[in-house]
């Protein structure tokens, strides 16, 4: 059933002790420009694709908004499509909640930004200039640069000589990091950096600092990084793993940090009144990969406290952390905790004592089928690409590229159109006022096109097919693509780089001075 809410009835939920999710379903430029406060960023082409793993109950109340258009009664169909329950839409949206003289916050993942700058302020975590580590460089005895991002970014770039340790891993490498003469640690911006600077300080350390500003202050210092490094990130030692188990057992006590047995997990997991519990699984994607437990989801711990909000929609759900001998996991709760998530447990004993108790773990990266797809399939008509190669002459088949604007940019079908998937009933009317108008749907994989072919059908577009296999079968078949976004239906708003990504210095400025009103 969907319902309707006001501002106050939306605060009053947010402000509960009750599980409820509340979803921004505009397009994520749109939400880094402004959202309400505490929300998730669900955009409509992502919902079959993430609402499972975001929402596991379809019981949970889902409360949607978006500018006060059309979009959020869409995709609350959606939702009651897919079997959700109890589903709200804000009436008047965005542009109500600021009429009503309410707090609104701009950027992505700014709860976990904030509390790294309240971090920073409140524990005076020692951090270092550009110009200090150049001249620490340029000296005798070199420090330890530690690069605390994901693998993907640390492999575009890095500060010279950095290495890669993603954050959440840190607590492996500490005692190795113990006996060197000076640690720094670094990210892309501020939050990753000091947030690593401060769990090894918690670790005991007193020889590490954060480089202030990270990648991008190097950057806007005139220092030049180092591109495409090929150094890999050797296993922690066996030692390391060790002191680090032992480590964690003493935060977890001092801290007074719960765990939960695997007997009890189990009971949760058959439990259908267990509300909703995240089984978050903290390791890297290939240890995940070669063995896991059914239902757990992957985020290495430093993404995983770098983008809580993008994970845990569910607010005051059970959240249990996983790692092999939950030393990883241990410090991911520890973040959690402090952050103010009520419901935090680690497993107890890992990875290690769910196999010993007699449980299973599951081996291979997880299988992504959106919701619905297999109904979508069966409403929708495909065409394989040597077809579509045939037809794209004829100046009368439009060809709509509904993937996402990155993926359209590096290679789509000649002459396709772009177009959000988000927009489609609101924008394709207007452009095409020919219901008979032969139109073929693109994608990377077929997937997000196969919803589309449904949505145009659904409202009354008479020949629609979809690409089979997508831009993927069409590049495999041999045939030429092309790059750029030069027709769009849309603004492409649909995917938010970082600066340090973009490259653009006014940009980097401008995002760490926003980073830094945060602690205001």
């Amino acid at each position: 059933m969907i319902t309707h809410m006001s501002c106050d009835d939306l605060t009053a939920l947010m402000t509960s002790d009750s599980l409820f999710a509340v979803f921004d379903v505009r397009e994520r430029g749109e939400f880094n420009q402004g959202q309400i406060p505490n929300v998730t960023s669900l955009p409509r082409s992502q919902i079959e694709f993430r609402i499972a793993e975001l929402v596991p109950n379809r019981e949970v109340p889902i409360a949607l908004y978006d500018e006060g258009g059309e979009r959020a009664r869409l995709a609350a169909d959606t939702l009651v499509r897919l079997g959700y329950e109890s589903v709200s839409v804000l009436t008047g949206g965005l542009t109500e909640w600021r009429r009503e003289g309410r707090a609104i916050v701009s950027g992505v993942n700014v709860p976990i930004k904030a509390f790294g700058e309240k971090v920073h302020h409140e524990s005076d975590v020692p951090d270092i200039s550009p110009e200090e580590l150049k001249d620490l460089l340029d000296g005798s005895i070199k420090p330890i640069i530690v690069d605390v991002r994901t693998p993907e970014e640390y492999g575009r770039f890095c500060i010279p000589g950095g290495s890669n340790i993603p954050g959440g891993d840190l607590i492996l490498w500490a005692e190795e990091l113990r006996q060197k003469p000076t640690v720094i640690v670094n990210c892309a911006g501020r939050t990753r950096s000091i947030i690593g600077t401060a769990a090894l300080r918690r670790l005991g350390l007193t020889n590490v600092r954060a480089l202030r500003n990270g990648t991008m202050g190097w950057v806007l210092a005139g220092f030049e990084l180092e591109t495409k490094p090929g150094r890999q990130t050797p296993a922690a030692p066996p030692a390391g793993r060790e002191a680090a188990m032992a480590l964690a057992l003493r935060i977890a006590e001092e801290e007074d940090i719960p765990t939960i047995s695997p007997r009890q997990v189990l009971n949760v997991m058959a439990d259908s009144n267990a509300g909703v519990t995240y089984f978050i699984d903290v390791r890297s994607e290939h240890e995940y990969e070669a063995g896991h437990m059914a239902g757990s989801i992957n985020v290495p711990g430093g993404q995983a406290v770098q983008r809580a909000d993008d994970f845990v929609a569910v607010r005051n759900a059970r959240i249990i952390f996983i790692s092999n001998q939950s030393s990883r996991a241990v410090i991911a709760a520890y973040w959690y905790r402090q952050m103010g998530f009520p419901n935090v447990y680690v497993l107890q004993g890992g990875l290690d004592a769910w196999t010993e108790s007699g449980a299973k773990l599951i081996g291979g990266a997880p299988v992504n089928e959106p919701l619905g797809i297999q109904a979508a399939n069966e409403t929708v008509r495909y065409i394989d690409s040597e077809a579509l190669n045939r037809r794209i002459t004829d100046s009368s088949v439009l060809v709509l590229d509904v993937g996402t604007s990155l993926d359209c940019e590096a290679a789509h079908v000649p002459g396709a159109k772009w177009i959000s998937r988000g927009w489609l009933e609101i924008r394709i009317p207007p452009h095409i006022s020919d219901r008979d108008q032969p139109i073929v749907v693109t994608c990377s994989d077929g997937r997000q096109s196969t919803f589309a072919a449904r949505t145009l059908t659904e409202i009354d577009y008479a020949d629609v097919s979809v690409l089979d296999g997508g831009v993927r079968a069409w590049s495999a078949a041999g045939l030429p693509t092309q790059n750029g976004l030069e027709a769009c239906l849309v603004e492409p708003n649909d995917v938010v780089l970082s600066p340090s990504v973009r490259g653009n210095k006014e940009d980097m400025q401008r995002y760490l001075d926003w980073e830094l009103k945060l602690q205001k």
